[in-house]
């Protein structure tokens, strides 16, 4: 396994990462056990940084309990921000929540610090000083390494780091955005922003969510593409372009994963792409493809199927600004209208 160093933190990480929201026996792997197996052998195998977050479930324990005895060679990261239940104050990124966020994370990692702690999702609500000065309290108590954020706009990015410098604050040295061959809209400006600001690019979604591995096929069921929260599986142009990157990978005479994957972990400005297996045979698959590169050549093909720069339909779960959600907050008051 070839590291690479995570932005200017001098934290070294693998290229891939492994994802723990499969681990959560709500929405994942039912037998924490098995799990525990699964993070055992990708530790084995180089991969040294995990991923969870306080939402997803029971699986900051499942991962408490399996780096106990590797800790030291665990570079773990975990994320707030996301509800935790229907108090509105347990959520977000004040530092009313995220004091408290943080310890809870802690009991459950079994750990006496993190080494990379997210916003995961952005807090408009929330004064990015306020958010940055509680994350510096945290880092200069020794409770968390670094600090990062997920599926911040560029534009949020670039604020951040400017507030941080202006007021002595702790930066954030990461950002976890969507990637992958059907969803490369970072390519436009997240990416160049964090490349600019000396940021670590951890990328989430490599395999489409489900729709690079190969196992979601056009006019074949599925099961996942029944359930409502994989609306995107539905995605009739997803899914032909999926096709597409089908046939390519078998002229490559690639897997259609070991393509994606390749691909997420090629561009400069991508320190490290999360996978999530459920299984052992998902993980097994996943690593048989750490050492494959891809020649200008298949880079160009991919470019040609989706240019640069540009997403293909939907992905779920991605962040979508609360000016695109509420309506308020692109239409004046009747009033104000008639008056004009």
């Amino acid at each position: 396994m070839r590291y690479r160093t995570l932005g200017r933190t001098g934290i070294k990480v693998s290229p891939y990462a492994l994802g723990a929201l499969m681990f959560a026996t709500s929405v994942g792997n039912p037998d924490p056990d098995d799990s525990v197996r699964i993070i055992h052998k990708a530790l084995d195998a180089g991969i040294n940084l995990i991923d969870t977050a306080d939402a997803y479930g029971d699986s900051e324990e499942v991962v408490g309990k399996a780096r106990k005895g590797r800790r030291d060679n665990v570079v773990l990261a975990t994320k707030v921000s996301r509800p935790m239940g229907d108090d509105p104050n347990r959520q977000g990124a004040s530092r009313r929540w995220i004091v408290t966020a943080v310890e809870n994370s802690l009991r459950r990692l079994q750990t006496d610090h993190i080494d990379l702690y997210q916003i995961q999702r952005p807090d408009p609500t929330t004064d990015i000083e306020e958010t940055l000065s509680a994350l510096s309290g945290l880092i200069q108590s020794g409770k968390v390494r670094a600090t990062g954020t997920s599926t911040m706009p560029a534009s949020d990015i670039v604020e951040a780091q400017w507030v941080a410098e202006r007021r002595g604050l702790e930066r954030f040295r990461t950002e976890q955005p969507p990637y992958s061959l059907l969803n490369r809209g970072i390519e436009r400006e997240v990416l160049p922003v964090t490349q600019r600001f000396g940021m670590g690019t951890l990328v989430w979604g490599p395999l489409g969510q489900g729709l690079l591995t190969g196992r979601v096929r056009k006019g074949l069921p599925n099961r996942l593409r029944r359930a409502d929260f994989f609306a995107h599986l539905n995605d009739e142009r997803r899914l032909d372009t999926v096709e597409q990157f089908i046939s390519l990978a078998e002229e490559a005479g690639l897997p259609l994963t070991h393509l994606a994957m390749a691909f997420a972990i090629a561009h400069p400005g991508v320190t490290a792409a999360i996978v999530g297996p459920r299984t052992m045979s998902h993980l097994d698959d996943l690593l048989a493809g750490t050492e494959v590169a891809l020649t200008d050549d298949i880079l160009d093909r991919i470019d040609e199927i989706v240019p640069p720069g540009t997403d293909v339909g939907t992905l779920d779960q991605a962040y979508v600004p609360e000016a695109l959600q509420q309506g308020s907050l692109r239409r004046r008051a009747v009033s104000e209208r008639t008056a004009a």
